[in-house]
């Protein structure tokens, strides 16, 4: 099974789906309609009295419903009982009645005239108070909650260990605030991650990349007349469809804006389009790799120049993707300035740049990554640590450049071995703690602390449980209490199944996990286990 299968697949790891809306609907109230008075030769006999009805229960019209409710019928004169029979007036009373109207007409006239009504009166109700300062800011999870403890973690978890079809399993669980270890399953063995090796290159570029970095396409002038040079600067998302139409990468830039920048720098007609695909180097497949995994849509042979990664339908995350990234992006740019066919070449040195199109920073090209488990991203940015440290930027490079960033970093390794950047390759193997401790430093609350704060935008792009990204299908029927306060990063292949995140229990603190299973039971079952483990962290208030 390839590797973190997504929309729209049938598997579950659907990254379109939204979550739910709940709304507060409270009935209308009720329209009370008083009729005229009807003069009594007119007026219809009395109806029976309506039977009394039993009072509204408690709360009614609060209810929370997922549905909302058709407003009730207005109560209508027919519905209200009738009005009591009329008795006689004895004289005197209406007499007095007569003397009291005229009496307090004379006293407003008498008022009007002496002038009594010509102030107005005093305001006696206070002027309302100022409205209370509203501060625009999301705060962090800090480290004031009860503290959990070891028995209460391995207590909520008990009852999902039993009952999933999860073994073999390894997995920890950590406390960022005080990096204590509540629990633990095979914590430094090695297992296959999966995609949740992308955790690894996330932590990696953030620590080693300026966040605001952008990866570039460009266009430069050929030393032939008429030449054109399309250099690679590494950034996949490169789309062909035009300005203001979306692919599955956010803001990426476009074919076209490139295609007018050359036109207007070189108005002389272009007879030779090159493209010089260098910045990477080495086979397009890593180690492991399956060739079906090109056709089936989860991968492209590696290159520095792309269009949406590959895929033949830029607007679907796993289609089928093209063998020759490269030329069929010098091609779509050839189409779109009439030259009929491309070549291979190298930009010549300090060339006048016809055209410039860049990516989103490297921070949003890491919760791309994240968010929909995109390989060729992985393997991306991979490279770029690699190039960003003076190493070969190949799949050896790239993961070499990832463990030295990471061992500098004070993480252990020990028993770690990739291959890829992407977790697509069988033959990766990582300890849980391993990553467990990498989403505990992006976790930690001292946001002074550099590495923190540097790996803090891990978080903020895992995906969120039956919300956003891969976990959006997920934390339905299983995990259910997970739903909103769960994030994690996804990995699957053939019986390999992992999820490693954050979620914030009910006593208000964050905890880590990473648990990696490695059962060959139903993929969809597995899955649901590792969702009712990280829901239980939700909810056990240990």
């Amino acid at each position: 099974m390839p590797d973190e299968p997504s929309w729209p697949t049938v598997d579950g790891d659907d990254a379109r789906h939204e979550p739910p809306t709940v709304q507060v609907r409270r009935p209308d109230p009720p329209t009370v309609r008083i009729p005229a008075p009807v003069p009594p030769e007119r007026r219809p006999p009395a109806p029976e009295p309506a039977a009394p009805q039993p009072p509204p229960p408690a709360g009614a019209g609060k209810e929370i419903k997922s549905e909302p409710e058709p407003a009730p019928e207005p109560i209508t004169e027919r519905e209200e009982p009738a009005p009591p029979a009329r008795r006689r007036k004895r004289p005197f009373v209406l007499a007095a009645a007569v003397l009291l109207v005229l009496a307090l007409a004379g006293t407003a006239v008498a008022g009007t005239q002496r002038g009594w009504f010509d102030r107005t009166p005093a305001a006696t109700t206070a002027a309302p108070a100022p409205p209370a300062p509203v501060t625009m800011a999301v705060r962090g999870v800090g480290p004031d909650g009860e503290r959990p403890t070891p028995a209460g973690v391995r207590s909520a978890l008990a009852g999902p260990l039993a009952d999933g079809p999860l073994a073999p399993l390894t997995g920890t669980v950590i406390d960022p605030a005080t990096r204590q270890v509540l629990w633990n399953q095979g914590e430094t063995t090695p297992a296959t991650p999966a995609s949740t090796t992308k955790i690894l290159v996330a932590a990696a570029a953030l620590l080693v990349l300026d966040h605001t970095d952008q990866l570039s396409t460009k266009v430069v002038r050929g030393t032939q007349p008429g030449t054109v040079v399309l250099v690679g600067g590494g950034d996949p998302t490169l789309s062909p469809l035009p300005v203001g139409q979306p692919t599955v990468y956010p803001n990426a830039p476009t074919l076209d804006d490139l295609v007018a920048q050359v036109k207007a720098a070189s108005p002389g007609q272009v007879t030779q389009v090159l493209y010089d695909a260098s910045r990477y180097t080495g086979p397009g497949m890593a180690p492991g790799w399956d060739p079906a995994d090109v056709p089936n849509g989860y991968i492209s042979p590696i290159q520095p120049l792309m269009l949406s990664g590959g895929r033949s339908d830029p607007t679907f995350l796993d289609v089928r993707r093209t063998e020759t990234p490269a030329a069929d992006t010098a091609t779509a740019l050839a189409q779109r300035l009439g030259v009929p066919s491309v070549a291979a070449g190298a930009a010549p040195e300090g060339a006048e740049v016809l055209g410039e199109v860049r990516s989103v920073p490297v921070d949003q090209l890491v919760e791309n990554m994240m968010q929909l488990s995109d390989n060729v991203l992985g393997e991306t940015l991979s490279r770029e640590v690699a190039i960003a440290r003076g190493a070969e930027p190949s799949f050896a490079g790239g993961a070499q450049a990832v463990r030295d960033v990471l061992v500098e970093n004070g993480f252990d390794l020990t028993g770690a071995t990739f291959v890829d950047g992407s977790g697509l390759s069988p033959n990766n193997k990582l300890p849980s703690r391993l990553l467990a401790d990498l989403l505990a430093a992006a976790a930690g609350p001292d946001t002074a602390d550099p590495k923190t704060a540097k790996l803090r935008p891990v978080l903020t792009a895992l995906p969120v449980a039956g919300g956003s990204g891969t976990l959006a299908g997920r934390f339905t029927e299983q995990g259910a209490g997970g739903r909103g306060w769960v994030r994690g990063k996804t990995g699957t292949l053939t019986s390999v199944n992992s999820l490693a995140g954050v979620v914030l229990d009910t006593d208000g603190r964050l905890l880590v996990f990473a648990f990696m299973s490695l059962s060959n039971q139903n993929t969809l079952g597995v899955r649901g286990g590792l969702d009712e483990l990280a829901a239980a962290l939700r909810t056990c208030g240990c």
